[in-house]
């Protein structure tokens, strides 16, 4: 799979368990630039959906992975940025449900769901995992920062809307973050914007690795414990995450591929590392401060490595 320009993993994920990962878009593509976004600042601002890769291409990647014959429990569409700028992602859907019986799901920011054509396509995926940060036009363009052309109004509505023609499983996740969205009135106004949705799980979740903005600090445990007893969701933080997966052989090639599309910190690359029988942990950490696709940041204590 080390060939392969959009199918990788498996990745741990504390929603999804092992989830093997597909991004049929470039990296960071996206139409929102959210200031908690752990892959960086988005480079490429666009709300125009594409076909960035052949269909024919991810789908013969999928299938290769699956040779492979690794274990996962789902299969994910996440890209590098926003999955449903992709404009096949309907027919990608389809493809892969031909070759699996595990989950379809997909990772997306929601903005696109104003979009009929697009809440069709995504009808064909079991699980579909939104993200709702903002309770009005303000904050939606504090934390979400998007693309010219989008509202609140037009994306909560498109949300709304896919919530009651899906019959899927409809996973919403909130970002609460530190000094912006974590006091009661905000999580009351979010309150009162879930009930205009129809959502089997929530998930609250704040800042873990390192955000494309300096200032945006993750909420104390008091503070998330509020979060959930407002909200009514589950704390991602009471969810375990496994461990992550390459079929690169080199070591070094290894890592890079995961941070590509995954950041980890020197605790998580060293028990990967160990995982695979290195025990030299320390060399692969010293290239990574010296190269220059690659980003090293501290943040909660840690250093946490992602390209650049």
């Amino acid at each position: 799979m080390s060939d392969h320009k959009c199918v990788y993993g498996p990745v741990p994920s504390r929603r999804l368990g092992e989830s093997l990962g597909i991004s049929p878009i470039p990296k960071k593509t996206c139409n929102y630039s959210c200031i908690y976004c752990q892959l960086g600042r988005t480079d490429r601002m666009t709300n125009t959906r594409s076909e960035f890769f052949p269909l024919q291409q991810i789908v013969d990647e999928f299938r290769s992975a699956l040779k492979c014959g690794v274990y996962f429990d789902a299969v994910t569409l996440v890209g590098e940025g926003e999955p449903t700028l992709y404009s096949h992602i309907g027919e990608l859907i389809t493809e892969m449900k031909k070759y699996t019986k595990k989950p379809a799901a997909v990772i997306t920011n929601g903005a696109l769901l104003y979009e009929k054509s697009l809440r069709e396509e995504l009808s064909h995926a079991d699980i579909v995992l939104p993200s709702l940060d903002a309770y009005d036009e303000r904050s939606f363009r504090t934390i979400n920062r998007p693309c010219s052309g989008l509202t609140f109004e037009k994306c909560f509505q498109g949300l709304a809307d896919f919530s009651r023609e899906y019959t899927g499983e409809l996973w919403i996740e909130t970002m609460v973050i530190d000094g912006i969205n974590d006091d009661d009135e905000s999580l009351n106004r979010m309150k009162n914007l879930l009930k205009e949705v129809r959502y089997s799980r929530l998930y609250i979740n704040t800042p873990v690795r390192p955000p494309a903005e300096e200032n945006v600090p993750p909420v104390s445990p008091e503070k998330m414990e509020r979060a959930v007893k407002i909200l009514g969701g589950i704390s991602i933080d009471q969810l375990v995450s496994v461990g992550f997966y390459s079929s690169e052989k080199d070591d070094y090639n290894a890592v890079l591929g995961i941070i590509r599309r995954h950041p980890m910190n020197q605790f998580e690359i060293g028990t990967f590392l160990k995982t695979r029988g290195n025990s030299e942990g320390k060399k692969i950490l010293s290239r990574l401060n010296e190269d220059p696709a690659v980003q090293g940041v501290e943040y909660k204590g840690f250093v946490t490595y992602r390209l650049r």
